[in-house]
């Protein structure tokens, strides 16, 4: 009787997000700038439980946040 064979998929593609990302929504916005606003407003939020809960499932996505100088 033959072994089963176990197959782990592994993530190792890493998004950044530039902070500031977009404060509003704008018409004609492409999906992944809405994605970068929306997780850009998430990484601003003033709940501190709330912020080290979004950076642990960044962390697990490969999500990274980096600010512009």
């Amino acid at each position: 009787m033959g072994t089963s064979i176990e197959y782990q998929k592994l993530m190792t593609e890493i998004v950044f997000i530039n902070l500031p990302g977009p404060q509003e929504p704008e018409p004609g916005m492409s999906g992944g700038e809405l994605l970068h606003g929306f997780l850009a407003e998430l990484h601003r939020a003033a709940d501190h439980e709330a912020s080290d809960y979004i950076n642990t499932l960044c962390s697990k996505w490969n999500i990274h946040f980096r600010n512009q100088k």
